[in-house]
Parts: C-alpha cells; sequence; structure tokens
C-alpha cells in the first residue's frame, strides 16, 4: 500500500533529522551538505508552526461580499484599472481613490495546472488544479479549478465563478466551475 504523502515527508524529515544530529555531533554544527548542488544547508531541528493574524480592515468588504455570494474588486478612480485581489492602493496612481466594484462570474480558462506536489500544509487535500480565468470584464482571476478530471478541462473554455465553503477549514473562498 503507497504511503501518503504525509507519511513519505515525515519519513524523510526523520531521516534528515537523524543526520542532522551526527553531523551536529561530529563538526558541531546541524548542517547538511546538498548532494547536487553541494550547497551547505542549516538544518534547524525545531519545528516551526505558525498562526498569525493579519489586519484586512480596509479590504473587508471584500470578505463580507464572500458571504453574500458575490465577488468584489477595487477601481482606481484616476486610471479605471480594476484590482484583483483588491488593493486599497492603485499601484500606478497612488494618490487616487478606489471604488468597489462588483466582478462577473463568467469568464474563460487561460490555463490551469494539476497540483499533486503540495506544501505540507495542503498535503490533507487530494491532487487539486489551480487556474487562471479571464473575466468578461478583462480581470484575471487564480483560484482552484472544481473539476476531478482534468482531461475535461480545456483552454478556452466557458467558466464561472462560484462562492464555496472550503473544507476542512471550513472558510468562504471562490473556485472555477466549468460552465
Amino acid at each position: 500500500m503507497p504511503k501518503s504523502q504525509k507519511e513519505e515527508a515525515e519519513k524523510f524529515l526523520s531521516q534528515l533529522e537523524t543526520f542532522a544530529s551526527s553531523m551536529k555531533s561530529s563538526i558541531g554544527l546541524p548542517m547538511i551538505v546538498d548532494p547536487k548542488t553541494n550547497v551547505a544547508i542549516w538544518y534547524d531541528q525545531r519545528e516551526l508552526k505558525l498562526r498569525f493574524m493579519i489586519s484586512v480592515e480596509k479590504t473587508r468588504k471584500f470578505f463580507e461580499s464572500l458571504s453574500e455570494g458575490k465577488l468584489m474588486a477595487t477601481k482606481c478612480s484616476k486610471t479605471g484599472e480594476i484590482l484583483f485581489p483588491p488593493q486599497i492602493d492603485c499601484p500606478t496612481s497612488i494618490d487616487s481613490e478606489v471604488e468597489w466594484v462588483l466582478l462577473p462570474k463568467e469568464g474563460e480558462l487561460l490555463t490551469y495546472t494539476v497540483i499533486n506536489t503540495k506544501p505540507f500544509s495542503f498535503s490533507h487535500y487530494n491532487d487539486y488544479t489551480v487556474g487562471i480565468a479571464k473575466l468578461t470584464n478583462g480581470v484575471q482571476v487564480l483560484a482552484w479549478v472544481r473539476e476531478t478530471d482534468p482531461k475535461k478541462l480545456k483552454v478556452g473554455m466557458k467558466v464561472k465563478v462560484e462562492i464555496v465553503k472550503r473544507e476542512p477549514e471550513g472558510y468562504l473562498t471562490y473556485e472555477l466551475v466549468p460552465a
């Protein structure tokens, strides 16, 4: 029975930790030399778990709109550029104001890729597809694509944006769904 990616990663990290411990005993440093590049790498044996809080007050409307089933962006009042994900300042005209605009839900799939090698924090998910869609107003949106069979996806196909609750985290996000 094949091991899960998480189990394989844990086994590899355990072996790496054992090797780093032996290096620390022999040379006094948890330093490992990458066999491919011959580059010295410091292996810190402390586990780092990150929990963070960041202010989203200035883009709060974006998150509140998700609970209403809407996908919002900001639009620069000076240049007319639509900014997605929403930004509080226009990158080309910092002194201008931005206003909130509702994005259309229809678009066209520009590109996609299947993710089978996932970051550790996403290892509990099956392989998933991420795509970029160009909405009918020209805005490009990067999101997960809700299609388990990538053979059914085609560049240029019609997609729509749907607001979904991502489990097991239980938060609202948006996905691209073949139309």
